[in-house]
C-alpha cells in the first residue's frame, strides 16, 4: 500500500452533503469563483476556520479528515498563508478530479460547530 498523509478540510453543510452523495470518497467540483481547492496540513487550522469562519458565515461548520496518496502530494507545494500552522496545499479546480481519484479510503467528518 502507499504511503498517505492525512489532510483536513473545513466544509459548510452543502459541502458536506455532496460529499456524502458521493459516498464519502470525493469532493464535489469549485465553483466557477474557486479556483483553488485547499486541503489543510494540520486539525487545529481546519478547526479555526471552520469555527471562526464558517459557523458566523453558514451558521455550522464541519472538519473533515482524509488521506491522500503521498507520491500524488509530492506535485503540490505546502502554501503558509499566516502564522506557523497555516500551511496548506493549493489544488487547481481543474485538477480536483484527478485528486478525489487519489483518497484513500473515506472522507470521516472529525468535528462539527454550531452557532450556539
Amino acid at each position: 500500500m502507499p504511503a498517505t498523509t492525512l489532510l483536513y478540510r473545513p466544509v459548510n453543510q452543502q459541502e458536506l452533503d455532496l460529499i456524502a452523495a458521493s459516498n464519502w470518497r470525493s469532493f464535489p467540483p469549485r465553483l466557477p469563483e474557486q479556483p483553488i481547492f485547499y486541503p489543510v496540513l494540520n486539525e487545529e487550522y481546519a478547526v479555526q476556520i471552520s469555527r471562526d469562519w464558517n459557523v458566523p458565515y453558514y451558521g455550522v461548520g464541519y472538519v473533515v479528515r482524509f488521506a491522500v496518496d503521498n507520491e500524488y502530494l509530492a506535485q503540490f507545494a505546502v502554501q503558509n498563508v499566516g502564522d506557523p500552522m497555516h500551511n496548506e496545499l493549493w489544488v487547481p479546480a481543474e485538477q480536483l478530479a484527478e485528486f478525489n481519484q487519489h483518497i484513500d479510503g473515506l472522507i470521516e467528518v472529525i468535528a462539527e460547530f454550531r452557532r450556539s
